[in-house]
């Protein structure tokens, strides 16, 4: 049995020696390759704390600088919102002004309008073309330039108005997205390492498909800044436009309403001092007929009275004749008595005449009364038309400054 169990081999005191030192030269090593990791990992966790404080002191800079850019847009924004908020007001207190001015300038149309309809109804001569139906047309065409202007200005208006809304709901959802933006950076920027609800996030280095770059978010801001401006400045243009053509508006028909009124009152003088000389004119033709009628009673008078020496003279010579024998002499008084019967024949045949002349004259006069009175009625009539209703009317227009 002895013989089966075999003793491990012995090895000799230089190996052991050698084993020894070789154990020693491992350790050593493993020590040193240790000592070095550990070396190294402490200026690994060194380099790596400064590296990820720099990096997260920059990143918090670039945040504060976000937030800076972003400040300053929001100002830019908001500056803008309020200039065109407060252009859009006054805008609108101009579109309130051209629609007064519209609906006043509509009421002496319609009067300029009514006087020429009231004028169709002069009569006769009086329906002349004269120089205030002239003015009055003028007038109208005036009016309704001037109301097709302040129309379309007025929707101009209107249109303006429009746009500077949409400019102001550009400008208001880019602030919103600007506070919004604000609010997360500056959220973002207050936080740090002990901030207790930090954690992880999955998918977070993925870049967003609507992401837009530094220049396209300026640009946009920058568009929107622009349009506002293009828009206040069209404002203001349209604004000083507006101004101007409702003050040369109403220059303009003042003016014309002045020429117009002038015109009536000129020839309202001259249709006035046209019916006196027809009344003056009236006047003496009535004496004339009285006169002429009186001549005409006289004439008839003369007439008659001729009838007695007529038939004296007639009454001698008829008697005469029956003188006897040689009597019946041609004597001077028989020749005197035969001058009287034609010179009283011929005296009453002009008297007639006369008579004839008096009766077509007073004919005459008649007629040239009724035609003055007819005419004086005519110049009556343009008259009241042109004083009370024209005139009187005119004196309601009333244009005011816009």
């Amino acid at each position: 049995m002895a013989k089966l169990l075999q003793a491990p081999p012995k090895f000799l005191p230089p190996e052991w020696h050698i084993a020894n030192k070789a154990q020693y030269s491992s350790a050593e090593a493993e020590r040193c390759r240790s000592e070095r990791l550990l070396d190294e990992s402490q200026r690994l966790v060194d380099e790596i704390e400064r590296t990820t404080q720099k990096t997260q002191s920059d990143v918090n800079k670039r945040i504060e600088q976000r937030l800076e850019e972003i400040k300053f847009w929001k100002q830019q924004l908001d500056d803008k919102l309020d200039q065109l908020v407060k252009e859009t007001e006054v805008l609108l207190s101009f579109k309130t002004r051209l629609e007064k001015a519209l609906e006043n300038f509509k009421q002496p149309l319609c009067i300029s309008q009514q006087c020429l309809l009231n004028r169709e109804r002069r009569v006769g001569i009086d329906l002349v073309h004269d120089e205030v139906e002239q003015e009055l047309i003028k007038e109208v065409e005036v009016l309704q330039g001037v109301v097709a202007l302040l129309e379309r200005t007025l929707e101009q208006a209107i249109e303006q108005v429009r746009l500077n809304r949409s400019a102001k709901y550009n400008l208001e959802q880019d602030l919103k997205d600007k506070y919004t933006a604000f609010n997360i950076d500056n959220y973002c920027s207050n936080l740090n390492n002990n901030t207790p609800d930090i954690r992880c996030a999955q998918n977070v280095l993925k870049v967003e498909e609507n992401s837009v770059s530094p220049e396209e978010w300026e640009d946009f801001s920058n568009t929107n800044v622009e349009k506002a401006d293009q828009q206040r400045n069209n404002s203001l243009a349209l604004r000083a436009l507006i101004d101007s053509i409702l003050s040369q508006a109403a220059s303009d028909l003042r003016k014309q309403i002045n020429t117009v009124n002038v015109a009536f009152r000129n020839r309202l003088k001259e249709t006035k001092s046209a019916k006196a000389k027809l009344e003056d004119h009236l006047d003496k033709v009535m004496e004339q007929v009285s006169a002429q009628e009186k001549n005409i009673e006289s004439l008839k008078k003369a007439i008659l009275d001729k009838e007695g020496p007529a038939k004296v003279a007639q009454t001698r010579l008829e008697t005469r004749t029956h003188r006897p024998n040689v009597e019946l002499c041609r004597d001077k008084a028989q020749y005197r008595l035969m001058r009287e019967v034609h010179e009283i024949n011929h005296n009453i045949q002009r008297l007639k005449e006369t008579l004839a002349q008096a009766d077509a004259e007073l004919k005459g006069l008649n007629r040239r009364q009724l035609s003055l009175e007819e005419e004086i009625q005519v110049k009556a009539n343009t008259i009241y038309i042109d004083e009370v209703l024209c005139m009187q009317m005119r004196e309601s227009i009333a244009i005011n400054n816009f």
